[in-house]
């Protein structure tokens, strides 16, 4: 009888889940069927269209619990779009007249993959789809499932995505140490931009953890150590609609009262009004292959930083930027848990020749479950009336 051939990739930007992950899955089949073989694909799709694997020798599988202590993959990611052929040729992927999905079918029918796990996501999930459908036509039964990863946790139904808890613990770690800087300067503006395109998510929550932090920490207000000073005076996210006269004279009166004002900002916040300057200077918008604007090379913190430093009096602006410290780091003991778990359950799923994607879904109370791929999309937003939320604004005095 054939061994059992298990492909793994991870696709997109990296989050503090793609390595255990990929631990999580292995120890599973070895523990079901220490003779299933596992292909681990270089890189993603874009090993997947070379034909760039390597499979997962005996002893590396007794020691891939190794790869949770770990960030980043281990395995390799990149941001390949088999819908894209034109992107795909221009970066050597496919050679002229290929199809990019054609080329990653036959990839798997010729390592003779009967289970697919990827491990990003909306982006990676609608591509697995794709494959899944493309060779289920043409004869090729395979199941493909999907773990759910992304920081900015904006994937629907899914109400915690693999790796965004500890990216917001992280975030807030990360400005513990920038706030520092509050004291370099009088009147000093620090941004804290954090990653968020589309959601507030993580801006909200890694808010929410640093003030925790902030409740654990003794200050001592007359040798200026003074909580007011390492506050957050405002929380800027995609989804809030605020009023920015009234926004910059409440930061004002915070100045000149307090000394200096701290921020965090979704990089997605403002980036509306970003865009439609940059389209009436006549400059050209980055997009990546999937059509999503770079924000890294838009800049929207700095942006924020320029409008509000003049309106409020700030003598120094200091614009940090977590997101790269967040989205590379280990998963915490909540994420290994929830990894571990949904690992579990894909293998389970795989097994029984059912496809979709494992998360925490939140048309079942949040309870882990297979959902089909159908269901699944991203772009989801962050509730800016969410209780915890509207209390955080309230507890700093944004309204």
């Amino acid at each position: 009888m054939a061994k059992r051939r298990v492909g793994i990739l991870t696709a997109g930007g990296i989050a503090p889940c793609l390595s255990a992950a990929i631990s999580c899955l292995i120890e599973r089949y070895g523990k079901i069927d220490s003779e299933t073989e596992i292909i681990c694909y270089r890189h993603g799709y874009a090993g997947l269209l070379l034909g760039d694997s390597f499979t997962v020798s005996p002893g590396a599988r007794r020691s891939i619990a190794r790869l949770k202590a770990f960030g980043g993959s281990a395995i390799g990611n990149s941001r390949v779009k088999l819908s894209n052929g034109d992107d795909c040729r221009r970066r050597g992927l496919i050679g002229e007249g290929e199809d990019p999905q054609t080329v990653a079918c036959k990839q798997l029918e010729k390592d003779d993959i009967a289970i697919l796990h990827t491990i990003g996501g909306d982006d990676t999930s609608a591509v697995a789809a794709q494959l899944a459908k493309h060779l289920t036509e043409n004869g090729h039964e395979i199941a493909v499932v999907g773990l759910p990863k992304t920081i900015d946790n904006d994937i629907a139904p899914i109400t915690l995505t693999l790796g965004a808890d500890s990216a917001a613990q992280e975030s807030a770690a990360f400005f513990s140490h920038v706030v520092n800087e509050c004291t370099t300067a009088p009147r000093m503006l620090i941004v804290h931009e954090v990653m968020g395109r589309n959601c507030g998510w993580l801006t909200a929550t890694s808010a929410m953890d640093y003030r925790r932090w902030l409740d654990r920490q003794k200050f001592l207000p007359s040798m200026g150590l003074d909580r007011l000073r390492w506050e957050i005076h405002g929380v800027y996210i995609p989804e809030l609609q605020w009023h920015m006269a009234s926004e910059i004279e409440r930061l004002r009166r915070t100045m000149d009262s307090v000394g200096n004002v701290n921020l965090f900002v979704s990089e997605g916040a403002g980036i509306e009004t970003i865009l439609k300057e940059m389209e009436v200077e006549g400059l050209e918008i980055p997009r990546d292959a999937f059509g999503h604007v770079k924000l890294d090379r838009i800049n929207p913190g700095k942006w924020f930083g320029e409008q509000l430093a003049a309106h409020i009096g700030a003598e120094k602006t200091l614009v940090q930027k977590s997101g790269y410290f967040a989205r590379s780091s280990a998963p915490n003991a909540k994420d290994l848990k929830l990894i571990a778990d949904s690992a579990n359950l894909a293998v389970e799923c795989a097994l029984a020749g059912k496809s979709g994607v494992v998360g925490l879904d939140e048309r079942l109370n949040g309870a882990l479950g297979l959902i089909s791929f159908e269901h699944i999309s991203g772009g989801k937003h962050y509730d800016p009336n969410a209780a915890e939320y509207r209390s955080l604004l309230g507890e700093i005095g944004q309204s």
